[in-house]
């Protein structure tokens, strides 16, 4: 695992309480993970998530993926743990607005220490979340917890790819995402194994790069003005955050990072 000193919960939630997260609206949508609408359906049917379960988003930002699973695979219920307040004020006022507030609760607390029951969750669920918690054994310690026994934890993360990222690669990319630390393939693994989980599925998704132009390509070819206001209209800023994303672009080209896929049964 490759990690940074001095990256905390308290920086990623100035992050998305920010301009940055307008941006990340910007070019992701709602669903802010490589692939959106897709890849859910995607990890969805791998998971096999059924009509009638009852889940749990852990570092759930605004609540997108949970309406997705109550819309299109009629999930009885939700419940959205996000350490952000204005995020989870956005999701509780979008949710609200798609009349799915008696499906779906939101809790304001650290996805490492939720405060939920114990085996009441039929299955977890994040996507591209989990890569912005500094302790990633406690996280995974924490979804096995709330999980049942037989129970599906079902995610999509950051990762560093098998090809590696170097020390000065890893110091770059973790500081430009406000990331602590990145775990790989094999390391999320064995935090699932080592909490009791059967894993199923653990593998790059295949998606990162192709998804990195698509977005690079949408601002610069149809959205720098919706992307230059939150930034105060500031070209050299837009630039700037366009700079570090062709530079993940790069690292996913070369496999040095990617989004990958994992599904685990608790034993």
């Amino acid at each position: 695992m490759k990690s940074i000193t001095g990256v905390k919960v308290a920086d990623v939630v100035a992050v998305y309480s920010s301009a940055p997260a307008d941006l990340f609206r910007l070019m992701f949508g709602q669903q802010i993970h490589v692939g959106g609408m897709k890849a859910s359906i995607d990890l969805a049917d791998r998971a096999g998530i059924a009509a009638g379960t009852k889940g749990v988003d852990l570092c759930c930002c605004n609540g997108a993926d949970m309406r997705f699973l109550v819309r299109f695979r009629n999930v009885a219920s939700m419940v959205g743990v996000d350490v952000t307040e204005a995020i989870v004020e956005q999701g509780r006022r979008l949710t609200h607005e798609e009349g799915l507030d008696d499906k779906i609760r939101f809790v304001l607390a650290d996805a490492c220490q939720s405060g939920l029951p114990s085996a009441s969750a039929d299955f977890i669920w994040s996507e591209d979340a989990w890569c912005y918690v500094p302790d990633k054994p406690r996280l995974i310690a924490e979804a096995a917890r709330i999980v049942r026994p037989g129970g599906v934890i079902a995610f999509t993360d950051w990762v560093e790819g098998p090809a590696g990222l170097s020390d000065s690669e890893a110091q770059m990319f973790l500081g430009l995402m406000t990331f602590a630390n990145v775990e790989d393939v094999a390391g999320y693994a064995k935090l699932l194994s080592a909490n009791g989980c059967k894993v199923s599925v653990a593998e790059d998704t295949g998606r990162f790069a192709s998804h990195a132009d698509l977005y690079l390509n949408m601002i610069e070819m149809q959205l720098m003005y919706d992307a230059l206001r939150p930034l105060g209209f500031r070209t050299d800023l837009l630039e700037t955050f366009l700079g570090g994303f062709r530079f993940l672009r790069d690292l996913a080209r070369a496999g040095k990072i990617a989004q990958a896929r994992f599904i685990a049964r608790r034993g």
